[in-house]
């Protein structure tokens, strides 16, 4: 039999028909299945190829010769059971017939829950099947911005110096250039990744920063990094492993002008009075390096302030029970809630949970001649179509390119931090790129040079800025960079309802409870718990079958996925992790990147009390859930067993601090021993709260460029 009619005669009982809805076939299953075995998913094309020939030897040898598409289709799905049950009954060498038939069934779901324009759910049948809807509004209707020419400099106009060199145009690095450029300074700007355009980073269900574990396929996102040149080393308790950007062990962050800014789900908590004392409120408990911010959220208010007001932050304080002294209120009003929020609110009404909007650096009317949030569905891990999600591409890094004094250089790595100078003063960056196929390296001279590049990034390039003064890492006398690095376990619970509560508003986060940060009994901190982002019906696909709600293939999948889609919604928070000495950052010495230099390897295991605050989290969560109606409930969030859960929300290894033995800066952010070497990112976080940082993220940056300013 023609492999083409074994693949149609398979994929017709892993999603089939006959239920008014098309089957994977008559969705484009055809056509997106050699798209991907040709690209993204080229791996598992040997693994395809021999499996379907094998699929009608292990037929014939249960049906006397007959090929598997001529068999009915009760047939059909009982060699289906059997293959993934390891119960072969003919010789499937070299082919492991599990893993094909699992392969087969990653890639259906993909082609039909994914996006029509991927061709496997040709018209978004399954998508009217499920009830999920993209954009609330006819999607004409929703303006898009013309993208103008990116600000960027290219890599000959550079110049030979400049007054400050920022690494990383993220959260921090975005606000420090502009705050350094509107202070004067001549800067220049250094991006790892390319200026996407909001076209470039147009929302994808399978190549996207959120991800659905387990049937995403792991594929390269827009927003980068991709894979090559960029492995890391995951140090496992059974060897070190060299890891990918798409795989969570990474810890990946996007590489691109903005940096994490042009796909974070953009909730701006500020971090309260306890989570820069924790050690005083708790206590160090034994095998942690819990400690207290050598500043106060006293000390930080004016910058919180100002970043919600210069980014623009949408919400309101009121509800929110860890909220302190503010100076003024948001710039914005809330980000109008969703189905969800709504019978959540009815739920905290009957527990007495005091709930808030949650905070969102979105805009929820139009400002700075951007428009309003038209509550699309695809937000947390995507970027922005319309430009309303608030970043650093389009607030304050415009505004430096403004003053006519910062220079925007992307495409851009910073491979070391030049040394030499009197007093330990630094003197530049070196840096590589790739043009055309070859490898330019130029060094930069620099009267301050500001750190940025994510907390793994900017622990790795001090680490292989080693010299002859310093020979363990530019600042690692004392063996603190890399050092306390934290990120954020995710507890919670779903929730399915009998009725649909899932409206696919977004961006999602319409109600946040703050009542379980702080102050329950026998734990160290605790964290928020809020509704969830509109799920992508392949990340709901990903959970009911996880859950073991649906099975992965057959009618009953399809059925339980257009029923329960709308049905389920998850609450969810950070735990506030207690941070370890040994949870690091250090270099590896047998795997380099493109530019031939030791990359990032992560190790270290999470302090037990984070495991006793996910299950805390998780009961709260769903308390809330059954109190709103939901008729089950599922405990989600257990810590990994092993290595570190830096992320997005990697913090801690570069925590600032009053004495060089423990910390790596001062409370300014400058880096001990240097004072023109600064850091401006999550990297000086001490402890990283049980909320999102970004907020703290900005306030630093502006906390550390006012410094260095007028230093």
């Amino acid at each position: 039999m023609e492999p083409r009619q074994t693949l149609r005669a398979l994929v017709e009982r892993v999603v089939p028909g006959g239920d008014g809805h098309p089957d994977a076939w008559q969705a484009g299953a055809d056509g997106f299945f050699r798209r991907m075995l040709a690209a993204d998913a080229h791996a598992d094309a040997p693994l395809i190829d021999a499996g379907l020939a094998l699929l009608d030897a292990e037929a014939g040898a249960r049906h006397g010769g007959a090929a598997f598409a001529g068999l009915p289709g009760a047939a059909r799905d009982a060699i289906v059971a059997d293959l993934l049950a390891g119960r072969p009954r003919a010789a499937w060498e070299p082919a492991d017939p599990a893993a094909f038939v699992r392969a087969v069934i990653r890639l259906c779901a993909q082609g039909y829950y994914g996006d029509p324009a991927a061709g496997g759910n040709r018209g978004g049948a399954s998508w009217r099947m499920v009830g999920y809807r993209a954009q609330p509004a006819p999607a004409a209707s929703v303006p898009h911005p013309v993208p103008g020419t990116p600000p960027t400099v290219d890599w000959a106009d550079v110049a030979d110096r400049y007054d400050a060199v920022v690494v990383g145009s993220g959260a921090g690095g975005g606000v420090a250039a502009c705050v350094l450029a509107e202070a004067g300074m001549r800067v220049l700007l250094v991006e790892r990744g390319p200026w996407l355009t909001p076209a470039e980073l147009i929302p994808d269900h399978l190549r996207n920063q959120r991800g659905a574990p387990g049937v995403d396929g792991g594929y390269d996102t827009p927003a980068g990094p991709p894979a090559r040149g960029n492995p890391r080393v995951f140090a496992a308790p059974s060897g070190d492993r060299v890891v990918w950007p798409a795989d969570p062990r990474w810890g990946n962050n996007a590489m691109t002008a903005g940096g994490g800014t042009r796909v974070y789900g953009a909730q701006a908590w500020r971090f309260c009075a306890e989570d820069f004392a924790m050690a005083s409120t708790y206590g160090v408990p034994e095998d942690s390096s819990l400690a207290d911010w050598p500043i106060g959220y006293a000390d930080l208010e004016p910058d919180y302030d100002r970043a919600e007001w210069e980014i623009g932050v949408s919400g309101d304080p009121a509800g929110d029970s860890c909220a302190g002294p503010r100076t003024r209120g948001y710039p914005m009003p809330p980000v109008r809630p969703n189905g969800t929020a709504r019978v959540l609110a009815a739920g905290a009404r009957r527990l007495g949970l005091a709930t808030s909007p949650v905070p969102l650096l979105i805009n929820s009317v139009p400002r700075d001649g951007r428009g309003a949030c038209t509550g699309c569905a695809t937000c947390v891990g995507f970027g922005c179509p319309g430009e309303y999600k608030n970043g650093t591409h389009n607030t304050v890094i415009p505004r430096a390119v403004a003053t006519g004094r910062c220079d925007v250089l992307t495409g851009t790595q910073a491979v070391r931090v030049t040394t030499g100078g009197p007093r330990g003063r630094v003197t530049g960056v070196a840096l590589a790129t790739e043009r055309g196929g070859r490898v330019l390296r130029r060094e930069v001279a620099a009267g301050h040079v500001v750190l940025a590049a994510g907390a793994i990034e900017t622990a790795r390039l001090l680490l292989n800025s080693a010299s002859a003064h310093e020979p363990n890492g530019l600042g690692n006398n004392t063996d603190q960079v890399g050092r306390h690095l934290q990120g954020h376990v995710y507890a919670g619970a779903f929730g399915l309802f009998d009725e649909p509560v899932q409206d696919c508003v977004g961006p999602g986060p319409g109600i946040a409870t703050n009542d379980h940060r702080h102050r329950n009994d026998g734990l160290v901190g605790g964290g928020l718990l809020a509704d969830d982002f509109v799920p992508t019906p392949i990340q709901t696909f990903a959970a009911l079958t996880g859950l073991g709600l649906i099975p992965a293939w057959g009618a009953a999948a399809k059925e339980g996925m257009r029923t329960l889609y709308s049905r389920l919604a998850l609450v969810t928070g950070p735990v506030q992790e207690v941070p370890r000495a040994d949870l690091r950052v250090t270099v590896s010495t047998a795997v380099r990147d493109r530019f031939g230099l030791p990359v990032a390897r992560l190790s270290g295991s999470l302090h037990r009390e984070d495991a006793r605050t996910a299950a805390f989290l998780a009961d709260r969560a769903a308390d809330w859930l059954t109190a709103a109606g939901a008729t089950r409930v599922f405990r989600r969030g257990a810590p990994p067993a092993h290595g570190p859960t830096a992320g997005q929300h990697q913090a801690g290894t570069c925590r600032m601090g009053t004495d060089p033995a423990g910390s790596v800066t001062d409370p300014w952010g400058t880096v001990w021993g240097h004072d023109n070497l600064h850091v401006a990112d999550a990297s000086l976080h001490v402890t990283n709260g049980g909320v999102n940082p970004v907020l703290t993220v900005l306030a630093l940056a502006h906390r550390v460029g006012r410094r260095v300013a007028g230093a």
